[in-house]
């Protein structure tokens, strides 16, 4: 590693397992001070002990705007700034047209579209001037698989406001971007999916699915300063399988 996030002050959500652990355990390897937000208390309390003293873990529910509140009140108290904020909890609940029920709308754009309004909004007074904030989208914004299209249009929400809120970037003294990975072996996968989840390698050009640590691989650049000019864009993470 090369500590390219040295000195600065991380927010990850959605960091219990998965992509969100990836994330954050780079991050803290790179030189950052990371708060791993997460809804479930015993894997996150995990998470923490793992990554070591660089980590904090608050327990939230980004659905639940009070959560949010908490865990921005213990980022105050204890760092004072934010440098990086990664939204990347998320949720899918597989359902085909003629079986969605409002209960899967609900739960689904809750998490995915109002959790990443308030988790950008109620950081907004924590952000340092040039703070880099990391979307999670998906490939699914634009091909949405089989019982996955609630998910698919969430996430094409979110690319969306990415779009707007990279125009108020000169007036907020941020940077915006969407980290959309493809299929990635990661435990919400296989909640959304089944544990085959080589299935879907027959769709990525690159003949496999992509492990969290790649993902991370790219929120660590766009986390950076590397990527100071780099500002709206979506970055697919995904093996080809969203571009041919």
């Amino acid at each position: 590693m090369t500590d390219v996030l040295a000195g600065k002050v991380a927010v990850v959500t959605g960091a219990n397992s998965g992509i969100g652990l990836a994330i954050a355990r780079r991050f803290a390897a790179e030189g950052a001070r990371v708060f791993l937000a997460g809804r479930r208390q015993e894997p996150l309390d995990a998470a923490v002990a793992e990554i070591g003293p660089a980590a904090t873990g608050v327990r939230t529910d980004v659905s639940v705007q009070t959560d949010l509140d908490d865990l921005y009140s213990v980022v105050r108290e204890e760092a004072g700034r934010i440098d990086v904020l990664v939204a990347n909890a998320g949720s899918a609940v597989p359902q085909r047209l003629g079986e969605i029920t409002e209960e899967a709308i609900d739960a689904t754009f809750g998490t995915n579209v109002k959790g990443t309004i308030f988790t950008v909004q109620k950081a907004l007074p924590l952000l340092s001037d040039g703070a880099s904030i990391v979307v999670t989208g998906s490939t699914t914004n634009l091909r949405p698989g089989p019982s996955l299209e609630i998910y698919g249009a969430s996430k094409a929400a979110v690319r969306n406001l990415v779009r707007s809120w990279a125009l108020s970037a000169q007036e907020r003294k941020f940077r915006v971007n969407v980290l959309s990975p493809g299929p990635t072996e990661t435990p919400g996968l296989v909640g959304a999916v089944g544990p085959d989840l080589h299935q879907f390698a027959s769709e990525v050009p690159l003949g496999r699915i992509g492990r969290p640590d790649e993902i991370a691989a790219v929120a660590t650049f766009l986390a950076s300063d590397a990527s100071s000019f780099v500002n709206g864009v979506e970055w697919f993470v995904d093996g080809g399988q969203a571009q041919v």
